[in-house]
């Protein structure tokens, strides 16, 4: 199978650093620490090119133009193609800024010429003495180095390079996944889906097991950048117990992730087995007897759990346990900050158990904690808050015939008005099939049968008909005196 390569470079963390900077909703504690991230990035790793793209005077996404200085620039930045999907807003104010420093950028850019001419004779004496194996090894290190030091463009190019001279389809497939996560840490989602359909077609072709599910795992958070989570939730919840994308992300990010996806876009019986009850899910975020029944296997994913591996090992009169992989909670999750999973626990258990005032206060906490503060995210923030709290009425609704309306007020914790003025926009959208009445105060849930329905299709599909019938006849004008 071989080890994946290619896989080290960039560090999406270090996006979400430059994230964090321009971010309105990130502390100014945050954005500071944030800031040292990115200095010490850009110094140890020589990264001229994304200093430049971020701070320089003229041409940078963060600082305005004329002279960069470490305080706060407040005139408007120069546009830029990346800058509205690398950056929190298209014209960021910044609490904390990067300063532009045109010696350390001259010194930074110095010392990857150096290290960039040493490729390029490693290459050459690759060619004169070695064979063509070495020479892909020395034009796959310069791909990685400019990936490393952040300069997109260049970086592509050289993977592409690679790409062509390149037989193995393993090695094919890890620089394919490598351009992905070029294009994910410069938020370029053009590239990206169409990298993600390249390495699909590659994988189909006969691609190994640990590259098709390190694959499942970028496709599912490509499709949750587009706002695409009826797609990504199943990948993305697949992708729990076997997840090795440590390149792509954190478990702990994956687990949230999948979470929010499962939440707004499943239905209540798949939510239940595959994000309630799910082991891989309750080791994170479930209380102390729920991480220990995950861990030791006494809890179940629901129906679907384990199918692929029970149809492989046969049928057995003893149901095996499905417990999660522990191989995911294993060292790598050792450096990881620590997370308060607790808002995302609530909204789980209170969505599913119909406590919607809970749910609305761990939806506003969730908002808050999670989606403000990820770069996937915080772009859909505003539409995942929206269809949460659409689920929820409709969850409620679709139990009663007629509800009060003070009393499903009071349910959810907020005022009549707030619900009036809410429910009017689903309704007007066809969202949610019900009528308010101000008057009674109560409302009216409007669930059409079967024949009703057939009926109003036949309807409407009747008067079009009469209407391209009647057009028609006005165009052959087949009457009787003009026949003649």
């Amino acid at each position: 199978m071989g080890d994946p390569q290619f896989a080290k470079y960039p560090d999406l963390q270090l996006s979400q650093h430059i994230f964090q900077l321009t971010n309105p909703a990130s502390s100014k504690s945050a954005k500071q620490a944030s800031l040292k991230s990115l200095q010490d990035a850009i110094s140890e790793h020589k990264m001229a090119p994304l200093y430049r793209h971020l701070a320089h005077p003229v041409d940078g996404v963060l600082n305005a133009p004329g002279e960069g200085t470490a305080s706060q620039p407040t005139s408007h930045r120069r546009p830029s193609s990346s800058a509205a999907t690398l950056l929190a807003t298209k014209n960021p104010s910044l609490e904390v800024s990067l300063p532009w420093d045109e010696k350390l950028y001259e010194s930074l850019r110095a010392e990857n010429e150096k290290e960039l001419e040493a490729i390029q004779k490693e290459e050459d004496e690759a060619a004169e003495k070695a064979g063509e194996t070495e020479v892909q090894a020395a034009r796959g290190k310069r791909a990685e180095y400019y990936t490393r030091i952040g300069d997109k463009e260049k970086a592509i190019a050289s993977y592409e390079a690679v790409f062509e001279k390149t037989g193995i389809l393993g090695t094919k497939i890890d620089l394919v996944l490598a351009i992905i996560r070029v294009g994910l840490f410069f938020g370029d989602k053009v590239l990206v889906k169409k990298t993600v359909e390249r390495a699909s077609a590659l994988v189909e072709s006969g691609g190994d097991w640990d590259r098709r599910n390190r694959l499942k795992a970028y496709h599912g958070l490509h499709l949750l950048t587009v706002r695409s989570y009826g797609q990504g939730a199943p990948l993305l919840l697949d992708s729990l117990s076997t997840f090795t994308s440590y390149e792509l992300c954190s478990y702990s990010s994956l687990v949230i992730y999948a979470i929010l996806a499962g939440s707004v876009s499943l239905k209540r019986v798949d939510f239940k087995s595959k994000v309630v009850d799910a082991p891989e899910i309750k080791a994170i975020v479930g209380s102390s007897e729920d991480k220990l029944s995950a861990i030791t296997g006494h809890t179940s994913a629901g129906p679907a759990a384990g199918d692929e591996e029970m149809a492989e090992s046969g049928t057995t009169a003893t149901p095996v346990p499905t417990a999660v992989n522990l191989t995911t909670l294993g060292v790598q999750q050792d450096a990881e900050v620590s997370i308060d999973f607790s808002p995302l626990s609530k909204l789980v258990k209170s969505l599913y158990e119909g406590d919607y005032k809970n749910f609305f206060g761990a939806l506003g906490e969730v908002e808050v904690n999670f989606l403000s503060q990820d770069r996937y995210l915080h772009e859909h923030k505003g539409w995942f808050v929206r269809e949460m709290r659409l689920r929820g009425y409709q969850q409620l609704l679709q139990s009663y015939r007629v509800v009060g309306l003070q009393s499903m007020a009071n349910d959810f914790g907020v005022t009549i008005d707030f619900l009036d003025k809410d429910l009017a926009k689903f309704i007007a959208a066809d969202r949610i099939p019900c009528t308010i009445d101000r008057v009674k105060g109560i409302i009216e849930t409007n669930r059409p049968d079967d024949k009703n329905k057939q009926y109003a299709d036949v309807v409407k599909q009747g008067d079009q008909l009469i209407t391209k019938l009647q057009k028609y006849g006005q165009a052959v004008r087949l009457r009787g005196s003009e026949r003649g």
